[in-house]
């Protein structure tokens, strides 16, 4: 005879049978209004979960309508009904526990029967060790409000646990809204092996279970909204800001009332005015716009997000910046994850009329491009940087400071980063994690203007029109990538590189410890590397790295497959990073992709089929191929060094790769944390696949008229145009005599000009005035230039052995018309 747990009482499981009649007679009338997102959206696969042993749930609050809701998910996962019993040994169990009763409208509620339903499932493995039950903790969020403080809370109860009358309103209002989470299934056998089956373990496991509740409704709905004007009058009573208005007034000589003044119009024009409904409508719109513009978005390791909400860390994401649809894209997605949207620091030309206000109260806090000196300015908006911080809100920035137009990672502005490194040191009670976001496109929808910005045509400013031409133009964009990067914890670096940090905390006053400066370029770069570790390969991208390492910018079919295939292979078995993702698809898949989005030309004659790409679109494919060039360019080296040499030893290349490589680390965002090990990899891989020849320790290229020659001059070809513009600096530097920093750089500009017209280069790099700046920083930086008395230029020795090098990496052709454009003027 099967019977229920001896700890519950005949009124106890008349209520659960209640609950479990209002749940059925609640399945259709709730049908229409309830519409959900799981997360994970796979949770038996994603979670580990263990369909072939007992499976419990255990869900925050009593409630027929979280249990019908609950039922109707699990059926659509294929998990067990949350109304069911499960049998142990004979013996009935309810499968879902609640941890509290709901409030009611005269603010009595009783206690539920989750310790005494908790305690027999304890005991029942205790005492058979065979017995491997699980208890699942879930919760489903009736929309994603996050309330206000000092809201009414009388008449409702509480928001996580509402009254009859509130909840009938929730559904009604937020059912179409709604976040179904599961949290990893928690091992009774080992709890109950670990830590017995007393009262103590079974107030240890709701305990637990309560507490991953209120972080996930943290998580999903963030803190509760601070009244705005309320905000703005704490702010202004802040300590560092009345030290700033007071400032304000006396320098301008204005009265303190009106540098008040002053400073309350320009926190009208940083703050946000945050607002779920428009999250709400914003995430149905934009789930409709990218059905329309995307093939798909790929998402890799969100898992990361949602374990650093759930461990209560402050989130900062610092994301790659491509377009302005990385504004939205990120948000949405984040949003889908569970998680609320983050605030966003964004650019004061997005501020216009309509597009400003709808940023806004999605969350967009507005910065100008530069503080120049305004004091006021700069310490009204570190004071609202510091108390999102505080209040607990997840933050966005873009560390490149605006969006990148060649398609390789800009160097970092490190401002937004300083200001997060300061309001740690107000006394922050979290860990303060920084997360990196590799953003990819198949279709950057400005990559047309990107070109014409280079060159000098100047930045169009952002209107209403532009928004409505741009949604005229919609169309498939392919796919969209969004990968989570290795989260930075900004309290673990500073415990390890500077101890003592904690000694600079003060809750009042703005600090600016010695090591400040120094922490913030090293985080800056840590980050853009890892930004770059999580790059996203794709149709796009690859079939630009194959074709435009050709003359005409065309392959047969047969030819790029293979230099696909080739490509890939040699990210998986010579991997820049682990968290590079690549595409699932054949080589042939990824050609037919690229053709349907009209990326190439394919053209098919009587001797086969030719992909290529056109004069016109091969300078805007060259952004694509800039995304990934930081995998390839070693192995690019690796290969030109092989091509131009009879024979190389294994000494000999990598005596080149570590001449290049602070070079080249500083202007792609390279880290390897072994470059002899990765090197042997490559060549490993190269031998492997006859790419390249070996006897011994000597390298050398095969035959000249085989594929595999071929195969390896498209490799090499990826690394041609960075040397080249390495030769041309470097070639100015050694036969001119010393110049200024500007004139330097200027010159280097009017010079890759001089090339593109000679040559026809197709790499939008040669008109970034930046990338120059950052070469030149790396030569200092490395010993290969000096400053005279004067602060010019000057090369040292070790330049003469590095130009010799580059030499040997390029053509003669190359090199000629190099030396023939620059003059020799050094006396």
């Amino acid at each position: 005879m099967v019977c229920y747990a001896p700890d519950f009482f005949e009124d106890n499981v008349i209520m659960f049978r209640s609950v479990k009649l209002f749940a059925a007679l609640l399945k259709w009338p709730l049908r229409p209004l309830l519409k959900y997102k799981v997360v994970p959206e796979q949770p038996v696969t994603e979670l580990n979960i263990d369909t072939s042993q007992p499976i419990f749930y255990i869900c925050p609050t009593e409630s027929g309508s979280d249990l019908a809701a609950l039922k109707q998910v699990c059926k659509n996962l294929q998990l067990p009904d949350p109304t069911s019993d499960v049998d142990i040994d004979g013996v009935k169990h309810f499968r879902t526990l609640f941890l509290e009763r709901p409030h009611t409208l005269v603010f009595k509620r009783g206690k539920t029967q989750a310790l005494q339903q908790a305690l027999a499932l304890l005991d029942a493995h205790l005492k058979n060790p065979s017995l491997h039950a699980h208890i699942v903790p879930v919760s489903i969020l009736w929309g994603r409000a996050p309330g206000k403080e000092n809201s009414i809370k009388w008449l409702l109860g509480e928001a996580h646990a509402p009254n009859w009358l509130a909840k009938l309103l929730i559904v009604f209002i937020s059912g179409r809204h709604s976040l179904v989470r599961f949290i990893p299934a928690l091992s009774l056998q080992q709890m109950a092996a670990k830590f017995g089956a007393d009262n103590d373990t079974a107030r240890k496991l709701l305990r637990m279970s309560r507490f991953h509740f209120y972080r996930q409704r943290l998580a999903a709905n963030g803190p509760k909204l601070v009244n705005r004007s309320q905000l703005f009058t704490a702010l202004l009573a802040a300590p560092a800001l009345k030290k700033a208005i007071a400032e304000e007034a006396k320098s301008k000589r204005i009265s303190l009332e009106q540098a008040r003044k002053n400073a309350h119009k320009l926190l009208l024009e940083i703050a946000a005015d945050y607002r779920s409904s428009t999250l709400r409508v914003g995430d149905r719109i934009l789930s409709w716009l990218w059905n329309r513009l995307y093939t798909g978005i790929k998402i890799n390791n969100a898992d990361v997000l949602r374990d650093l909400a759930q461990k209560g860390h402050e989130i900062v994401y610092v994301p790659c910046h491509r377009s302005h649809m990385d504004y939205l894209l990120l948000s949405y997605v984040i949003y889908q994850q569970g998680l609320v949207p983050p605030h966003i620091a964004a650019g004061i030309n997005l501020n216009f009329w309509p597009a400003g206000t709808l940023f806004r109260r999605g969350g967009a806090f507005f910065i100008r491009r530069s503080f120049s000196g305004n004091k006021l300015y700069s310490a009204v908006f570190r004071e609202y940087l510091c108390q999102l911080f505080i209040k607990g809100y997840s933050v966005k920035y873009y560390t490149e400071g605006g969006r990148s137009r060649t398609g390789r990672l800009l160097q970092p502005k490190t401002g937004m980063l300083a200001m997060t490194l300061q309001s740690m040191l107000r006394g922050i009670d979290r860990p303060v994690t920084i997360v990196p976001v590799y953003l990819g496109y198949e279709h950057v929808m400005e990559v047309n203007t990107y070109l014409s910005e280079l060159q000098g045509s100047g930045k169009k400013k952002e209107s209403v029109f532009g928004v409505i031409k741009a949604i005229r133009n919609l169309r498939d964009y392919g796919y969209g990538y969004v990968n989570f990067g290795e989260p930075l914890t900004l309290n673990d670096y500073l415990n390890q590189n500077v101890p003592d940090w904690k000694q600079a905390i003060d809750p009042i006053e703005v600090q600016k410890p010695h090591w400040l400066a120094g922490v913030v370029d090293d985080v800056s770069q840590n980050v853009m590397q890892r930004i770059n570790h999580a790059a996203a390969l794709n149709s796009i991208n690859l079939i630009a790295l194959a074709l435009l390492a050709t003359d005409k910018h065309t392959l047969t079919r047969q030819e790029l497959e293979q230099q696909l295939d080739f490509y890939l292979q040699l990210q998986q078995q010579a991997p820049y990073h682990g968290q590079t993702t690549l595409p699932q698809a054949s080589s042939s898949e990824l050609i037919e992709h690229a053709i349907s989005l009209d990326k190439v030309q394919q053209h098919k004659d009587q001797f086969g089929e030719l992909i290529s790409v056109t004069a016109e679109s091969a300078i805007l494919m060259s952004y694509y191929r800039n995304n990934i060039l930081h995998l390839f360019i070693l192995p690019s080296i690796l290969a030109n060094a092989i091509l131009h040499q009879r024979e190389m030893s294994w000494q000999g290349l990598l005596n080149i790769v570590r001449q290049l490589y602070p070079l080249l680390q500083q202007e792609m965002f390279l880290q390897l944390d072994d470059i002899t090990a990765y090197c042997q990899q490559v060549l490993q891989h190269l031998v492997q696949k006859n790419i390249v020849q070996q006897q011994g320790e000597l390298y050398f290229a095969p035959a000249q008229q085989s594929n595999s020659y071929f195969m390896l001059s498209l490799l090499a070809d990826n690394a041609e145009h960075t040397l080249q513009r390495y030769a041309m600096v470097f070639q100015l530097i050694l036969t001119q005599q010393a110049q200024s920093r500007a004139d330097l750089e200027k010159q280097c500009h009017q010079l890759a000009q001089r090339l593109l017209q000679q040559h026809g280069i197709t790499a939008p790099e040669y008109y970034d005035k930046q990338l120059f700046s950052t070469l030149i920083n790396a030569l200092r930086d490395n010993a290969y230039t000096q400053s005279d008395e004067q602060s010019r230029v000057q090369a040292t020795d070790a330049l003469v052995e590095l130009n010799h090098t580059v030499d040997s990496l390029l053509r003669n052709d190359v090199l000629l018309s190099i030396h023939s454009i620059i003059p020799t003027s050094r006396s």
